[in-house]
């Protein structure tokens, strides 16, 4: 019978505390990030100095570091971000977990030996993300938390064709939207989760009808249950979410997963103190048997609060003491005549200390249990004594202090040999020049919501894009207008993609608009026009010309960028942003909708409602919902800044056909705004 593959423990790390709760209780990896550039900037993380001794530490232990650099970064920040990564890699470092598709290119391009694992911050979330992953150079790809066991599977298959690692997140929070598109909170508050500051604004009330007040706020996930399956899958890396809690809850998540995987137990009811550590009123594991809806939600209430308190006393005593996990096997030669020698080895490393010659015997002499009993005295470290080789003479003597000393000096040895850094060479990279402003005016972009919504007035537009559902079916093609497919932010199922994208074609499509990275390829070979969509985080002209030489001739830029940093994006491809519409602030997979009534109940006009009586809309897609703004972004008043631009879209969603019409017509001769609006963030900078 063929052994399955263990897969590895990953665990949180956001402080040194953490760090050792981490590896004591069991880890065989650990992340963290460094005081910038990562997407938990408000953990204490690690200075470089900080960062250096982690990774020593770690690797003495035989645990492997992954370094946290999984925000999207600007051009001003690039260099200093591939500096940062540079240095973690002098220290060590065994791979940096990156989402900026220009940083995962400078790092492929400047530092190839250094492995780059895709954040899940990327949406991967299908097969077809990696042809584009391995292009990257991607070594390991962290998927989405959104996915099923069947789509686990199927992504883990193609990607163990290619060589390259999935990493499962198995335990930890949920985020309501799928990670890396969602802008709910730099939006209200200026705070980014892209760029590492989210403010958690779903943890706050938003109401649904019929639901429970907390409409944005999923339980916890849990998978432990489901690890032989996800071993049997071929699953590499389980993943816990956590480095803005407790050390005493990755102690906790850690043992519990290492008991579930190997068998190991502790005199402890670990997952009995897990769920008590901490949870929101429970745990769920919808999204991996396919179980979605109201028993998903949920938020932290006094008694999770009381019952972690009772337990994290208790939590402590896991990582209190040195783990021992590195085996050692030694060889003692005590000789008569000769210095006596000690040799020691892990395996790959080997330490060797000699003493003086051992002396006469008087009462009795050393054995090799004797020897044993000493060198084998290595609590307080990470080694345990595996095996020992004895050639030892009759009628010799040596003292305790002397077989010590030389079991401390080969550990230490060891311990250094198994902490030093490889020796590397690169090549630096340059900055990209911003590009030259010019008073080139915008040509105007329309993204519509239903064929209903096609205006009379929409000749003089460069292109109009609808959903893919609506624009496979027999509508009236508008005369004189390019027409465009915007395909969708997430797919449960993307094998009939190239068969649709032909189909488009045929029908005399311009082009279509990809939401995400796995559309990419095939939209490249389609024969059609491609247009990189807002979802694909486009905020620095690396990642421009990234996109740009993979096909997409008009990239939508983040709409995180402020207006200058938008118009200074130096990429061979158009370049536009949203300047009209209500943004879409998140994508569910799981809509939030359904904590007060079903599908069949809802209809299409629903809302959350916040704690201020503000309504965000809801709109439905097919297989995932997405929750728009309050207000519309308008700048038709704003025209002359626009300049610079290669085109805006007017981005709608609710209005009705004459409603585009007369926005079309603001937007030519630049009317001022009525009505509520927002300005959205291209004039406030995003923390």
């Amino acid at each position: 019978m063929e052994n399955k593959k263990i897969a590895e423990i990953l665990s949180p790390v956001g402080s040194e505390e953490m760090l050792f709760a981490a590896v004591r209780s069991g880890a065989d990896a650990v992340y963290l990030g460094a005081k910038e550039f990562n997407a938990r900037r408000n953990a204490a993380n690690f200075s470089d100095e900080q960062l250096k001794g982690a990774i020593e530490y770690c690797h003495i232990r035989g645990v492997k570091v992954y370094l946290t650099l999984n925000i999207i970064l600007s051009d001003d920040e690039l260099l200093d971000a591939f500096s940062l990564a540079q240095r973690a890699y002098n220290y060590g470092v065994d791979a940096i977990i990156a989402a900026d598709v220009g940083l995962i290119s400078l790092l492929k391009e400047h530092l190839p030996e250094l492995p780059v694992h895709a954040s899940t911050q990327m949406t991967v979330h299908t097969a077809s993300a990696i042809p584009f992953l391995k292009d990257l150079g991607i070594k390991r790809v962290v998927l989405s938390r959104e996915l099923s066991e069947k789509s686990i599977k199927e992504i883990t298959d193609a990607a163990h064709k290619e060589n390259i690692e999935v990493e499962v997140f198995v335990h930890g929070a949920l985020c309501m939207s799928v990670s890396g598109q969602c802008l709910l909170s730099s939006m209200l508050g200026g705070r980014s989760g892209n760029r590492g500051l989210c403010a958690g604004p779903c943890r706050l009330p938003f109401a649904a009808t019929g639901g429970n007040g907390y409409d944005l706020s999923l339980k916890d996930l849990s998978l432990i249950k489901h690890i032989n399956k996800l071993t049997e899958i071929g699953v590499d890396s389980f993943k816990i979410e956590g480095r803005m809690k407790r050390p005493e809850y990755v102690a906790a998540a850690t043992a519990v997963i290492r008991e579930a995987i190997t068998g190991e137990t502790r005199d402890l009811p670990l997952e009995k103190m897990l769920n008590g550590v901490f949870s929101r009123s429970g745990f769920t594991d919808g999204y991996f048997t396919g179980n979605l809806g109201a028993d998903m939600f949920g938020i932290r209430t006094k008694d999770d609060v009381r019952s972690a308190n009772d337990v994290l006393p208790k939590i402590h005593e896991l990582y209190r003491n040195e783990r021992q996990s590195i085996g050692v096997t030694a060889q003692i030669k005590i000789k008569n005549g000769a210095p006596i020698c000690l040799t020691m080895s892990d395996g790959t490393n080997t330490a060797t200390a000699e003493a003086d010659a051992p002396a006469t015997a008087i009462n009795r002499s050393i054995t090799r249990d004797d020897a044993e009993k000493y060198l084998s005295k290595l609590g307080g470290t990470p080694f345990y004594l595996e095996k020992l080789d004895a050639d030892i003479d009759d009628g010799l003597a040596t003292s305790a202090a002397t077989l010590n000393n030389l079991r401390r000096s080969c550990i230490e040895t060891l311990s250094q040999l198994r902490s030093k850094a490889p020796a590397i060479k690169i090549s630096l990279p340059t900055k990209t020049e911003p590009s030259e402003p010019t008073n080139k005016k915008p040509t105007l972009f329309c993204r519509l919501d239903s064929p209903g919504q096609i205006p009379k007035n929409c000749q003089e537009l460069t292109g109009i894009s609808l959903p893919l559902n609506h624009c496979l079916k027999e509508i009236a093609l508008p005369e004189n207008t390019p027409l465009w497919a915007e395909l969708p932010r997430w797919i449960a199922n993307d094998s009939a993609l190239e068969k649709q994208l032909a189909a488009l074609k045929a029908k005399g499509f311009t082009g279509v608009v990809c939401s995400n990275i796995a559309q990419l390829e095939s939209a490249a070979n389609s024969g059609l026009k491609v247009m990189a969509n807002f979802s694909l985080n486009v905020y620095n002209s690396y990642t421009a010309s990234c996109l740009a030489k993979m096909g997409c001739g008009a990239l939508t830029l983040s709409p995180e960028l402020l207006l200058g940093g938008a118009k200074r994006i130096n990429a061979p491809a158009k370049k536009g942003i949203i300047a009209y519409g209500r943004l879409p602030l998140m994508v569910t997979v799981n809509c939030p909708i359904k904590t007060g009534m079903t599908c069949k109940e809802c209809g299409r006009n629903q809302s959350l409602v916040d704690r201020k009586g503000i309504s965000f809309p809801v709109r439905c897609q097919e297989g995932y919902s997405e929750l728009l703004n309050s207000r519309p972004i308008y700048l038709a008043d704003r025209l002359d800044e626009l300049n610079g631009l290669d085109f805006i879209t007017l981005y709608f969603t609710d209005e009705t056909a004459d409603e585009v019409a007369l926005t079309i017509d603001n937007y030519k001769i630049g009317a001022v705004p009525s009505g509520e609006y927002t300005r959205g963030l291209y004039y406030r900078t995003v923390e």
